[in-house]
C-alpha cells in the first residue's frame, strides 16, 4: 500500500497529484454536474521486463461525456517477475489495493459533505486479461481475486482502464 500512497498521480490537464488530490479532482468533477451518473474504475497493466513497471490508472466517467484519469507508476526496484503470470496478479493486486483505499477514503468524503444525491460507483476493476493470448487461463483466477475484493472484473475488451489507459504508460 505504501507504494500507492507514497509519490504522485499524474493527469494530463493537472499534473502531479497526491492521492489525495485526486479524490478531491474527482469529488470536483462529480460535483461539476451532480445530477449525473459516474463511475470510477481502477485498472493496471504492467511492462514485459524483468523489473517491470506497473502503470496504475484511475478513471472517472460521465454517463455519455466522456471522463478524466490518473496515472501512477509504480517500481519495485530490485525486485524482479521472473514469469508473466506473477507480474498479472501484481497488476490486479495493485488495481485491488487502490480500488478499497478509494471506496472508503472517497466515501468519507462525500460523507462529510453530507451529500447523499451524488450517483457514482466504484464497482469494476479492469484487469488485463483475456480470452485471446496467454492470459486467459488466468481468467477465473483473475476474476476470482477482483470479487474476493468485493468488485467486479472486466476483462478485455472491456478493460479499458487496463488495456488502454494505463497500458499507454507501461
Amino acid at each position: 500500500m505504501e507504494k500507492i500512497l507514497n509519490g504522485k498521480f499524474y493527469n494530463p490537464s493537472k499534473g502531479s497529484l497526491s492521492l489525495s488530490e485526486v479524490i478531491q479532482e474527482l469529488l470536483e468533477y462529480i460535483l461539476e454536474k451532480p445530477e449525473k451518473e459516474y463511475e470510477i474504475i481502477v485498472g493496471c497493466d504492467s511492462s514485459s521486463s524483468l523489473e517491470p513497471t506497473f502503470p496504475l490508472a484511475v478513471v472517472v466517467l460521465r454517463n455519455k461525456e466522456g471522463g478524466r484519469f490518473f496515472l501512477k507508476r509504480i517500481a519495485y526496484e530490485g525486485r524482479k517477475f521472473y514469469n508473466w503470470k506473477t507480474r498479472i496478479l501484481e497488476e490486479v493486486f495493485l488495481s485491488c489495493k487502490l480500488a478499497l483505499y478509494l471506496r472508503e477514503n472517497f466515501e468519507k468524503k462525500i460523507q462529510s459533505l453530507k451529500r447523499s444525491d451524488l450517483k457514482y460507483y466504484l464497482r469494476y476493476i479492469h484487469a488485463d486479461v483475456g480470452e485471446n493470448g496467454k492470459t486467459r487461463d488466468m481468467i477465473r483466477e483473475v476474476i476470482g481475486l477482483i470479487r474476493g475484493n468485493g468488485f467486479e472484473a472486466r476483462i478485455k475488451p472491456e478493460s479499458f482502464a487496463a488495456s488502454n489507459v494505463a497500458d499507454r504508460f507501461s
